[in-house]
């Protein structure tokens, strides 16, 4: 220490001549050959003496640059000070460099948000904009990008610059004084230039000339349409020893036919007994000879129809031919004397059952989708018919006139059911509606339509009318009260086929033990009424089964068709 002490004081001495002396010597020093002998006596020295400072050099905190938030107020100097420190040798140049966007330095461009968004619009609406990386004042067409042809046809037009002036509103006639009623025009009056009367030119005439020629021969194809109506008796003798037609019920079938009761107690049916095939193609519907059953008609899409023997050799007996479309509902009379059939050629035609004569036909230009005699006895000269128009029309058998048309459906009639003692029908719709009405009235006095409803394209009346059977569209069969209130039965639905887009139709056993249906897939489904739980299943047809009817008199025979144009029966 007092080594250091003696340096400092003769670091502070006052002899500057002398400093001035040793200085000399010192900056030659380096020059001069060492002197051999002579040792040189080494000083300790402190590198960093302390010394007294008046201020602390270090001023001010600096901030971690990599900070994004700072929990007290500095300085604008502290702020921006320079940077110290070590740099990051991971960091690459281009990580390194100032960045205030991810992708690297933006600077603020001259353009201000007007600008940009009227040449944003302009680009997107004409598809041409100034070019912005040129700085002109003059523009000309090698300014603009995008559509430059566009661009000098509207001579730069922008989004916000309207283009032509508004033409002249066009000049009405005057209106006269509004004294005069009779002559004053006012608001109503014409345009000078108006035309009362378009006239097509020679070309359009000739044009729609042949449009009408066409249509008229259209016309009248479909009107020549009502097919020419025949019949094939297929049986060789159409009375029996006693002169009684086929139509006459059989006694000698081990059941009696003719009888009001149901059976007793009715089973399932198990395997098939027969297959009526003579149809070409699908069967559309089939239909019991009333009360008695001892008869089986049934339509296909072939456009025939085709009278069956239930009992005995189940032959063909009658096959009606009229149609010039396919056949999609049947109907028989109570007697079943006669019954009607609907087409896709827009005809419904009354045939006799008997003789197969064609006794009248009925259209109203749209095609009848279910067509129904009215059941009561005084009334069998009257039927209604589903139309694809949205009506329910009804007709009079004797003057072959319509006598009412009931419309209030919203989409095209699938079903018509006459419930409560035949004073009121039932009808579903594509509008996934169901209405009632009463008979000959034609505003219906039940709506029924939930959200949840599908369309329900296929109704039957219970055997012991109190309810109605709807197959709806998804793959449910519904039960409706069919005595006053028409609520749906929520405990009673019948699950576990596939029917969604085809109007299978449903059927009950003639004990209400049973409730049976075709489905998507050609199975005959049978529940129970009870439980509402899936029985029996059978493979019937390879394609849609359309229609299971359970025979009225019998236990457990079933007849089925399908779109594979069979018919069988089941027990």
């Amino acid at each position: 220490m007092s080594a250091a002490i003696s340096s400092l004081v003769s670091y502070g001495s006052d002899s500057d001549s002398e400093n001035e002396s040793e200085s000399n010597t010192n900056a030659t020093t380096h020059l001069k050959p060492l002197q051999s002998g002579h040792t040189m006596s080494l000083v300790v020295l402190n590198s960093a003496p302390e010394v007294a400072v008046k201020e602390s050099v270090e001023t001010g905190t600096h901030l971690d640059p990599s900070l994004k938030e700072v929990s007290y107020n500095p300085t604008f100097d502290t702020l921006f000070a320079p940077e110290f420190g070590p740099m990051n040798p991971f960091k690459t140049q281009q990580m390194a460099a100032p960045r205030n966007m991810l992708s690297g330095y933006a600077e603020p461009a001259h353009v201000n948000d007007f600008m940009f968004e009227q040449q944003r619009r302009t680009f997107s609406t004409y598809g041409y904009a100034l070019d912005p990386s040129i700085d002109t004042q003059d523009v000309s067409s090698n300014n603009y990008i995008g559509a430059v042809d566009e661009a000098e046809k509207n001579k730069g037009l922008t989004v916000f610059e309207s283009g032509h002036k508004k033409s002249e509103k066009r000049k009405k006639i005057k209106g006269g004084d509004a004294g005069e009623i009779d002559g004053f025009l006012g608001p109503w009056a014409k345009y000078v230039d108006e035309k009362d009367v378009a006239k097509p030119s020679e070309d359009e005439q000739k044009e729609l000339d042949e449009i009408t020629a066409k249509r008229q021969k259209k016309g009248k194809n479909e009107e020549d349409a009502p097919a020419e109506e025949k019949t094939i008796l297929h049986v060789k003798d159409m009375y029996d020893y006693q002169g009684r037609s086929y139509l006459h019920v059989p006694q000698d079938v081990g059941i009696n036919l003719r009888s009001a009761e149901a059976p007793d107690k009715c089973y399932l049916p198990k395997k098939q007994l027969h297959v009526w095939s003579g149809h070409t193609k699908g069967v559309s519907a089939i239909r019991l000879f009333p009360s008695s059953g001892h008869l089986l008609l049934s339509c296909s899409m072939d456009c025939k129809i085709k009278l069956w023997e239930v009992y005995g050799e189940r032959r063909c007996i009658r096959t009606f031919i009229g149609h010039s479309k396919a056949v999609r509902d049947i109907c028989f009379n109570n007697t079943g004397t006669q019954f009607l059939s609907a087409a896709y050629d827009r005809y419904l035609k009354l045939w006799d059952s008997e003789t197969g004569q064609c006794i009248s036909r009925f259209t109203n230009r749209k095609v009848p989708y279910c067509v129904k005699f009215n059941p009561d006895e005084d009334k069998q000269n009257l039927f209604v018919a589903g139309m694809s128009d949205k009506k329910i029309v009804q007709w009079d058998i004797r003057t072959g006139e319509v006598v009412q048309e009931y419309d209030r459906h919203l989409g095209a009639v699938n079903t018509i059911t006459f419930v409560d003692e035949n004073r009121r029908f039932v009808s579903t719709s594509d509008d996934k509606s169901l209405r009632v009405w009463e008979w000959d009235i034609p505003v219906d006095f039940k709506y029924i339509a939930e959200p949840s409803m599908h369309s329900m394209p296929a109704v039957t009346l219970s055997p012991n009318g109190k309810w109605l059977a709807c197959q709806s569209m998804d793959n449910q069969i519904l039960i409706f009260g069919a005595q006053n209130r028409f609520r749906l039965n929520k405990k009673k639905v019948f699950k576990g086929h596939m029917v969604a887009g085809y109007a299978c139709q449903v059927d009950f056993s003639p004990d209400m033990s049973y409730v049976v249906s075709g489905d998507a897939d050609g199975k005959l489904n049978i529940w129970d009424w009870k439980t509402t739980k899936l029985y029996h299943r059978i493979k019937a047809h390879d394609k849609v089964c359309i229609s299971a009817l359970w025979h009225p008199h019998e236990t457990s025979k079933v007849i089925t068709c399908g779109w594979d144009g069979q018919i069988k029966l089941w027990d």
